[in-house]
């Protein structure tokens, strides 16, 4: 199984690197997490946010692999606990499908990357920083595999 997890925004500072780098290598092989790093729309002093996310919004749809399941990341989703994420995780795991997660530019998602996901999922209801949202993302899906092998990470 792949999760490709779809994201706009490519200059991360080192810290960010490190640490989706450390929580990805952790998955199992058979649970694969792949990056897929867009650049950012430029940015002019005319640009509408509008515009920006319908353009980041095109270079995510197109960079998802045909046939993935999709789901948009987005403060206005599901808020889930995370056990709820490894009761996904493994319901993901068990229908040999792949998935597809995005995450939206500065500006959001576009009206089109939310109709294309069949679900939206809300990490928190805070306002998190994109670099800090990658690390979470990895974080929480190491976090749920954990639960659904019982190793120890979890209850640390």
């Amino acid at each position: 199984m792949r999760i490709s997890i779809v994201t706009v925004g490519t200059r991360m500072p080192p810290w960010v690197s490190q640490g989706v780098e450390e929580y990805s290598k952790r998955m199992p092989r058979e649970l694969n997490i792949e990056w897929k790093e867009l650049p950012l729309a430029a940015r002019g002093k005319n640009a509408s946010a509008e515009k920006l996310r319908e353009k980041e919004g095109q270079q995510i749809l197109k960079a998802i692999p045909s046939g993935d399941r999709v789901i948009a990341l987005d403060v206005r989703g599901q808020a889930l606990s995370t056990e709820r994420m490894a009761e996904a995780l493994a319901q993901w795991q068990m229908s040999g499908e792949n998935y597809s997660l995005m995450i939206g530019g500065p500006d959001g998602l576009s009206a089109d990357c939310l109709q294309r996901a069949e679900r939206r999922w809300s990490l928190s209801g805070l306002t998190l920083p994109h670099p800090l949202v990658r690390i979470l993302l990895a974080e929480q899906l190491y976090r749920a595999w954990t639960i659904t092998v019982n190793h120890p990470y979890h209850r640390q």
